[in-house]
């Protein structure tokens, strides 16, 4: 019997407490009564793994509880130490074994190979994210409906705000709940969570986990009637370290620092602490972002993960790969559908199109919905269904991505006039013709391999094998349409 398989035993026989790797150990205490439980008392613990130590804030979760959250890493026997400022909550030992993870339990994501993603096992992710930004703020009936509609689809990020969106008659309603005690009228009490909001959040954020979706939340936006987005310093650190206590130890979460984070009027000072409150905040150590309006922020920061990007223009993606040494994804390039907005009324092969190009340019992209509704129910608002054509497309460009080599793919043109090419040397080339409608293509390949050559049609989601091997320069037909591509992989 090994060392593993006798803490099992072990841990069976005596019946421990148990977490599987990457997922969570939670610590639930009673505490006193108090005026203020959020601020008054606090509670943390130390875990420790051989010489791995580390160190999780507790959170106050209503009826005199404390619990405390903590997402194991490696198997085996784990010990914690609890400690508090309340001699009600007297500082104690205990442990738990971490047990191998279940089969869909990859770890959370992470960056890989330096401008891609990958969970903790090595496990590539490929990300097609979507957007709806306030779906966690409806009634439950289109609750259900928005992850019914996820789980048929092939997206596995979505771009979600903590708090409420306000953006006219799209998205007006006021929330199932409010994220602090008070009102609007009297004023928020920003030190007094309501605990049922962040439950409601956290039950959605695991719904997405058993979907195996990631949770992109966005911690503050612009969008806002209620004055939520108007906290001072202090305030806003005190909602971040709440926030991470409570979501931090689910291995799905990406932090995203800020929906159009210009259009707030915060200096890049105030952004850097809330980055560093994160830092200190997050023992798992979750993906990090910013997202831009018109401005740009200065994405070599140590603490920005990954770009997460707003525009139109998709020439500069492997400029600003190369310059950042980071991956890039373009979450927000303009959105399919029909509404009198020239951000919410893109062509279903226009999206198509800009996911292509995106990524044979070395980035991803992220999908939006926004149809004309007779209730206003948009997508990128509420969630709810999706009527456009490119969520089938986006799938069948997901089932390119993954067949693709994992390591060494690189982009080769930055010309925004040639056709874009994806790579890696001698073994896997890939080139993407977008909007042009030519009879043939010319393309070099080596000359001392030989490759199998597939024409793909990216619109009708079709792939044509040609019967023969080929190397060298050569010219290949094709049906003089737009949205083709050509594959080649050495034989």
């Amino acid at each position: 019997m090994n060392k593993l398989s006798f803490i099992l035993f072990f841990f069976f026989t005596i019946n421990l407490c148990a977490a599987e790797r990457w997922g969570v150990f939670e610590i639930e205490l009673k505490g006193p009564k108090t005026e203020n439980p959020f601020i008054d008392i606090w509670v943390s613990a130390e875990f420790k793994y051989k010489n791995q130590i580390y160190y999780v804030d507790g959170f106050y979760d209503g009826n005199q509880t404390y619990k405390i959250r903590f997402m194991p890493e490696f198997e085996g026997e784990w010990t914690y130490t609890i400690k508090s400022n309340s001699n009600k909550i007297k500082a104690k030992h205990g442990s738990f074994i971490c047990t191998p993870p279940t089969p869909d339990n990859h770890g959370r994501v992470k960056i890989r190979d330096t401008y891609h993603f990958g969970y903790d096992d090595g496990t590539p992710f490929y990300p097609v994210g979507t957007t709806a930004y306030s779906w966690i703020h409806q009634e439950n009936d289109l609750i259900k409906e928005t992850l019914n509609t996820l789980k048929k689809n092939t997206f596995n990020k979505i771009r979600m705000t903590v708090m409420p969106k306000y953006y006219g008659k799209y998205v007006s309603n006021e929330p199932p709940f409010y994220p602090f005690e008070g009102s609007e009228e009297k004023g928020w009490k920003r030190d007094r969570f309501n605990v049922d909001f962040f439950k409601h959040l956290e039950n959605q954020v695991i719904a997405l986990l058993e979907l195996n979706i990631q949770a992109d939340i966005i911690l503050f936006h612009p969008y806002d009637k209620w004055g939520f987005s108007k906290g001072s310093i202090e305030e806003n650190q005190l909602y971040l370290k709440y926030l991470i206590a409570r979501l931090g130890a689910y291995r799905n979460v990406w932090w995203s620092m800020a929906n159009e984070y210009d259009i707030m009027n915060k200096p890049d000072s105030e952004w850097e602490i809330y980055f560093k409150t994160i830092l200190n905040a997050d023992p798992s150590n979750h993906l990090k972002s910013i997202h831009n309006g018109k401005g740009w922020y200065n994405h070599s920061k140590p603490w920005i993960t990954h770009l997460s990007v707003q525009t139109p223009f998709l020439e500069k993606t492997q400029e600003w790969r190369e310059t950042y040494n980071k991956p890039v994804i373009n979450d927000e390039f303009v959105y399919e559908g029909n509404i009198p907005f020239d951000w919410g009324n893109l062509t279903a092969e226009e999206t198509v199109l800009r996911f292509w190009t995106l990524y044979t340019r070395g980035g991803y992209g992220s999908h939006g919905e926004t149809y004309v509704h007779p209730e206003n129910i948009l997508w990128w608002a509420k969630g709810g269904k999706l009527y456009g054509k490119s969520p089938e497309r986006i799938a069948f460009f997901h089932q390119i991505m993954k067949e693709a080599p994992e390591v060494d793919l690189v982009p080769l043109h930055t010309e925004w006039n040639k056709a874009m090419e994806l790579y890696k040397k001698d073994d896997y080339y890939l080139y993407y013709y977008g909007n042009s409608q030519q009879a043939s293509a010319i393309i070099k390949l080596p000359e001392d391999k030989k490759y199998i050559i597939e024409v793909i049609d990216t619109w009708n989601m079709t792939i044509s094998k040609l019967d023969k091997l080929y190397s060298g320069t050569i010219e290949i037909e094709l049906p003089q349409k737009p949205y083709m591509a050509i594959r080649a992989r050495v034989n």
